[in-house]
């Protein structure tokens, strides 16, 4: 196992880390068993950065790894868990929360403690809440170590988040397909450069990279030279930049976390030679073309005046489509939470009223307005939207009892 070093907290974490979101299951809930063995077999085998966060598994994660991190496990690892900010209503409640937490994990601390999935309205509705206050009180009086946010939003958001704190650590979606979208290349330097330390999640886009993959880009990745699976080369790709601390990935078994420990015991920084890198943009290119809509995150068509989320709107509708996205509900899920609105702002497709503004600046002359009335065809029947406007109205009361079954 390779390790990389956190500039502010001088710890140094496994490049593999273990995400507690996708843990093996059995009737609808976690098999303790076989999670708890999973993650002990990734400490045995170097691994010593473990993510949670309150809601993974129904609020169960963070149960099961307390439990899995008795006799001695604790004490060998760096424990990440996040603040669901949405489910904040005061000031107090982040003291709360962070009180059942530390039950729940039965510690002490917590090495890393996250702002969940933020976005630009969820930033300014945390941040007035008080949340920059908690976390030096938090820090101060040793209840978590470190502090950090993750996040889903555009770059221009992701740098104003950045200089309001002096982070220790953020968690950004990066793969190579991903360079372009959300924090991207640019956040993921613009982050080192600040001495942060960047987590990297979705490095497989949940495994779609690894596991969906067209014969197009199969064919490409068999007539590289150097052979890999579709999994090792994602993963490679990231932990080849040297701005990358840890790589989170869900493993379910063990045969993908001993591939993916192999894997991290030989992903030196810079270590893929040109002809690597350019099997990895072909393997990229493949993956464009088989997109409907040619869109490239470049973001000219931001920001909306409707306040549609063109680039993550036309993100997932290629998702669903290359990926078969919406068959397993992962992308229809992320369309529910930040499109339209669970997590934030509202930025759906069917905010648009076809103003045409974003189709004069878009560089690849796309039909934006037309392509949103797809996207809400696509994501947005009439269940879902009635979903959405259910889940909007019930936050508030779920805010004010969540806690009443913790007591």
């Amino acid at each position: 196992m390779l390790y990389r070093e956190v500039p502010k907290s001088g710890d140094k974490l496994s490049i593999q880390g273990f995400g507690a979101m996708r843990l093996p299951k059995k009737d609808g809930g976690i098999n303790h068993e076989k999670a708890t063995a999973l993650i002990r077999h990734a400490i045995d085998n170097g691994v010593n950065y473990i993510d949670t966060a309150w809601t993974y598994h129904g609020e169960e994660s963070e149960k099961l790894l307390g439990n899995a991190l008795a006799e001695g496990y604790r004490e060998r690892v760096r424990i990440a868990t996040k603040m669901p900010h949405w489910l904040v209503s005061s000031r107090q409640d982040m003291d709360k929360f962070l009180e059942l937490q530390l039950k729940r994990l039965r510690t002490d601390h917590i090495d890393y403690y996250l702002i969940h999935s933020l976005t630009a309205s969820g930033w300014m509705e945390i941040k007035e809440k008080g949340v920059l206050e908690f976390l030096d009180t938090a820090k101060k009086d040793g209840r978590i170590k470190n502090a950090g946010f993750s996040f889903h939003d555009n770059i221009k958001v992701f740098k104003e988040i950045i200089d309001s704190y002096d982070w220790d650590i953020c968690l950004i979606q990066y793969n190579y397909l991903d360079e372009n979208h959300q924090a991207g290349t640019e956040g993921l330097k613009y982050a080192a450069e600040k001495d942060i330390g960047v987590i990297v999640m979705e490095p497989l886009r949940g495994g779609s990279l690894a596991t969906n993959v067209p014969p197009e880009v199969e064919k490409n990745w068999e007539g590289a030279d150097v052979k890999r699976t579709p999994a090792e080369w994602g993963l490679r790709w990231i932990w080849n930049h040297p701005e990358v601390t840890v790589v989170l990935s869900g493993m379910s078994d063990k045969s993908q976390l001993d591939e993916n420990i192999r894997t991290a015991s030989e992903a030196y920084p810079d270590s893929l030679a040109e002809d690597e890198l350019d099997t990895v943009r072909r393997a990229a290119k493949k993956y464009k073309e088989l997109a409907t809509i040619p869109c490239t995150g470049c973001n000219y068509c931001m920001p909306c005046p409707a306040g549609v989320d063109i680039p993550g709107c036309f993100d997932l509708y290629n998702s669903s489509k290359i990926f078969g996205g919406t068959n397993d509900g992962g992308t229809q899920h992320r369309y529910l939470l930040y499109q339209m609105g669970i997590l934030g702002e509202r930025s759906s497709a069917s905010l648009c009223v076809n103003c045409g503004k974003c189709k004069e600046l878009c560089p690849q002359k796309i039909d934006i307005p037309e392509w949103m009335k797809e996207v809400e065809a696509q994501f947005e029947q009439p269940v879902v939207k009635f979903k959405a406007s259910a889940m909007r109205l019930v936050l508030p009361v779920f805010r004010r009892v969540s806690f009443l079954k913790y007591r």
